[in-house]
């Protein structure tokens, strides 16, 4: 195996960086595909509308598995901010069988016991993105790499839902087991990319002078980051939240939704989704092109605001019967995740290469991810308390209104802080008094 290896590793040293580019992001786009099939593959089951403890059962299973997904948001902060890169593949084939393993609990343990193997499956996978997405940051291409691989939320979503239901369909499957069985068919090809992601090159010298050295964090490092960008991160954290939020219920709820329109089929999903990501694929991939970070951090703020916009004026139009169900689920889905996406593939990117921050996006990502998905648990219990009589599909409508309104200021004002915050960097350049400096050489700006 270290034969193969070595042999792997002297081809792609081989290759110019476009082509290494090409491979990493395309590795990392299935690698975390495949996570989805851990993840997310009992939504595509409906449960007969059982019940537990007076909860809808799904709902049930949902919450269970965020709560997990969460704790790991948290504990994320710290363990991706210090990783150093050693054993990251190690970690991502460990994190990948225990979830799979708690897969195998819930289809053998008698309901109502067996929702506690979601919490243990939901932990591990909230740190596989960090981990993957450490492959491709501070490079000169992070932005199609990053992007390729953040459009798997969309598309991922869609295949895994619409793949599950397929198991179902045409193999004596009970809902129960569809999850376990939807995670065999992707582990080999999940440790294969993890495999590929290992082997792959380390960013090149050119690639840090163009978008600054990515170091570990210490707990000091941290704090120092918050403290200088603290309106803007909270800005940030706020804005991701309600992204967070309208995103998990579209996402856990899909079919709920699609029930409302009265509209039916096993490959809807996967269509839609896909037509979804390859729109948004294309828009993020063209700010490779914006050389000056400045300049791609705005159009990335822009990007968000228009998000807002189309998503809150499709739901708008559909409430007014001006465009059907297909159109409103398709328009509303490029809104969100025209939003969406950004955060979780660029923005940080483009942050940290604006301010020449020496850090990694892994510490304020993460920071975004565990508050966000703490606000999506608080509005899935939140729904739960409501009558009967409140659907997924109006509930989604009434966050959808509510949250293009509120976001799409918010991102204005995100805007206007980073800007004015470069500026006043700027100028304290033009006039030093004394370097901004933290144990001298972890966290700079320079």
């Amino acid at each position: 195996m270290m034969g193969l290896s070595d042999k792997f590793k002297n081809r792609i040293n081989q290759l110019d960086e476009k082509s290494v580019a090409v491979l990493l992001a395309v590795t990392a786009f299935l690698c975390y595909t495949c996570m989805y099939s851990f993840r997310k593959s009992f939504t595509a089951a409906s449960f007969d509308d059982e019940t537990i403890w007076g909860i809808n059962y799904k709902v049930c299973l949902v919450i269970i598995q965020m709560i997990g997904y969460m704790i790991s948001k948290f504990y994320g902060i710290k363990f991706i901010a210090e990783n150093k890169h050693k054993n990251r593949g190690r970690y991502l084939i460990l994190l990948i069988s225990i979830s799979w393993i708690s897969l195998l609990a819930f289809a053998c343990c008698p309901r109502p016991w067996n929702v506690i193997f979601l919490l243990l499956n939901g932990f591990p996978l909230g740190m596989v993105w960090g981990l993957v997405f450490s492959y491709l940051e501070g490079r000169r291409y992070t932005e199609i790499m990053g992007a390729v691989m953040a459009v798997s939320l969309i598309f991922a979503s869609g295949l895994i839902k619409t793949t599950g239901r397929w198991l179902m369909l045409t193999f004596p499957i009970t809902e129960y087991w569809m999850p376990f069985c939807t995670g065999f068919l992707f582990l080999l090809p999940f440790i294969g990319c993890v495999w590929l992601l290992e082997n792959a090159p380390d960013p090149t010298e050119q690639d840090k002078l163009l978008r600054t050295e990515r170091i570990a964090m210490d707990s000091t490092s941290r704090k120092e980051f918050f403290k200088m960008f603290k309106p803007g991160i909270i800005l940030t954290v706020f804005i991701y939240t309600m992204l967070t939020i309208i995103r998990d219920v579209r996402d856990n709820f899909e079919i709920e939704i699609w029930e409302m329109l009265h509209i039916k089929g096993t490959g809807i999903f996967a269509k839609v989704d896909g037509i979804i990501a390859m729109i948004v694929l294309i828009w993020v991939a063209l700010l490779i092109v914006v050389k000056d970070n400045l300049k791609a951090f705005k159009l990335i703020h822009i990007m968000i605001i228009a998000g807002f916009f189309i998503a809150g004026g499709s739901t708008y139009l559909f409430n007014y019967q001006y465009i059907d169900g297909l159109s409103w689920m398709l328009m509303v889905g490029l809104g969100l995740y025209l939003a969406y996406i950004p955060y979780n593939a660029i923005f940080f990117e483009r942050m940290i290469a604006t301010y020449k921050m020496k850090s990694n996006i892994g510490f304020v990502m993460y920071l975004a991810y565990s508050i966000g998905y703490l606000g999506s648990f608080l509005v899935l219990i939140n729904k739960e308390i409501l009558p009967n009589s409140v659907t997924w599909g109006s509930y989604f409508i009434q966050l959808v209104f509510l949250t293009s309104i509120i976001g799409g200021g918010l991102s204005l004002v995100s805007l206007c802080y980073f800007v004015r915050k470069k500026e006043g960097i700027d100028k304290k350049e033009q006039n030093p008094i004394k370097p901004w400096n933290v144990n001298n050489s972890d966290v700079q700006v320079s």
